[in-house]
C-alpha cells in the first residue's frame, strides 16, 4: 500500500506561501551531510537553546523530581545535556525530508523485529508501544522491514497549525507509514479489521491525557501519573499482539532498537498490565541515558487530587 497523508488539506493563499517557505528552506538543509548538521546543532541550537533556557523551569522541575538523589550540579549537567541532544534531533528530524530508505536503515538497527513481521506475515496486527525517547520520528522506518500486506502506522495527535502538521505528516509518511489522527484510531483499526488487513501501529503513549480519558494511574519516575491507556484498550479489544520499543542512541545520528515481546495475545493480560509494563520499560530506557527524553514536555500537569476533584463535581452535577 502506497502511504498516505491522511487529510486532504486546504490552505489558504498564506498558509501555502509559509509551507513552500519551509519545506523549501527545510528541504535544503536536509540535504547537507550529517556531521555538517552537527555542526550546526553545536555552534547554533544548543547555544541557542541555553541563551535563551527553552522551557528551563519545566526542564529543571521535570528533572529534580525524577532524579531526586542527583545534586543541582548533576541536574545541570543533565539538563545541557538534554539541550544538545534536542539540537541533534531538530536537525535529525529535518534530515527525514530527504534521507534515503538505505541511509535510514544503517542509521536505526533493530533487533528482533523479525517477531513482528512473522506476526503480521500471519495476519495478526500488533501494537507497538514507545515514547518520545530518543529519536522517535526516525521510527517510521519500522515500515521498511515489514511485508507488503501490513498496515503499517502511527497514532499521531494533529498540530494546532496546518502548515506544521502537513509538514510533519510529509516527513511521517516517507518511509512507507500511514498516519491516522488519534481521533479517528477506533474507525480506521475496525476498517483494516474487517478487511483482515494485518495492522502494525506505533502509539507514543507517554503524553498526558485529557480527564476524560484517565482510567489508570502509576508511579512513573517518582510521579504519580495519569496514564493513557488507548493502546492498551485497542490490543484486547482486538486481540492483537503487544511489543515496546527499547530504543539505545549508539552515538550522534546512529540508534539500536531492541523489539521486546510484551504479549502475544492480550486479550489473555489481565487489565492495565501492559500498561504498567509499557511505563515500567520506559522508564529503564529513561534511566539508562536520561538526557533523551523530552523533558520540556509538561508530562505532570495533571493530579490525582485534581482529578478525584473533577470527577467528585461532576457526579455532583448529575
Amino acid at each position: 500500500m502506497a502511504p498516505n497523508k491522511y487529510k486532504n488539506y486546504t490552505l489558504n493563499a498564506g498558509e501555502k506561501l509559509l509551507y513552500g517557505i519551509l519545506f523549501g528552506f527545510t528541504y535544503l538543509l536536509s540535504l547537507l551531510p550529517m556531521r555538517v548538521l552537527y555542526l550546526l546543532s553545536d555552534v547554533v541550537l544548543y547555544p541557542l537553546l541555553l541563551l535563551i533556557r527553552y522551557r528551563g523551569k519545566v526542564i529543571q522541575r521535570n528533572l529534580m523530581s525524577s532524579f531526586p538523589e542527583k545534586s543541582k550540579k548533576e541536574i545541570a549537567q543533565l539538563q545541557r545535556d538534554f539541550y544538545r541532544y534536542f539540537g541533534d534531533l531538530i536537525l535529525e528530524t529535518i534530515k527525514g525530508i530527504s534521507i534515503s530508505k538505505k541511509e535510514m536503515n544503517r542509521r536505526m538497527q533493530y533487533h528482533n523485529i523479525e517477531r513482528i513481521a512473522e506476526l503480521a506475515g500471519q495476519g495478526r496486527s500488533v501494537v507497538i508501544y514507545l515514547g518520545h525517547y530518543c529519536n522517535w520520528e526516525w521510527v517510521t522506518s519500522l515500515g521498511l522491514h515489514m511485508p507488503t500486506e501490513a498496515y503499517s502506522c502511527q497514532i499521531y495527535h494533529i498540530l494546532q497549525s496546518k502548515v506544521f502538521d502537513k509538514y510533519m505528516l510529509h516527513i511521517r509518511a516517507r518511509m512507507g507509514t500511514h498516519n491516522i489522527p488519534a481521533v479517528d484510531t477506533i474507525r480506521e483499526t475496525i476498517r483494516l479489521h474487517k478487511s483482515k488487513v494485518p495492522m502494525v501501529c506505533g502509539y507514543i503513549a507517554d503524553q498526558v491525557p485529557h480527564w476524560n480519558n484517565i482510567h489508570y494511574w502509576t508511579n512513573f519516575l517518582h510521579h504519580d501519573t495519569p496514564c493513557l491507556s488507548g493502546a492498551e484498550t485497542m490490543a484486547k479489544r482486538f486481540d492483537q499482539a503487544v511489543f515496546y520499543l527499547d530504543i539505545r542512541r549508539v552515538k550522534r545520528g546512529y540508534y539500536e532498537i531492541d523489539v521486546i515481546e510484551m504479549a502475544e495475545h492480550s486479550k489473555d493480560i489481565p487489565d492495565w498490565d501492559l500498561t504498567e509494563q509499557y511505563f515500567r520499560l520506559l522508564e529503564k530506557s529513561i534511566q539508562r541515558q536520561p538526557a533523551y527524553w523530552l523533558w520540556s514536555h509538561n508530562r505532570w500537569k495533571r493530579t490525582r487530587e485534581e482529578y478525584n476533584q473533577i470527577m467528585e463535581a461532576r457526579a455532583n452535577n448529575e
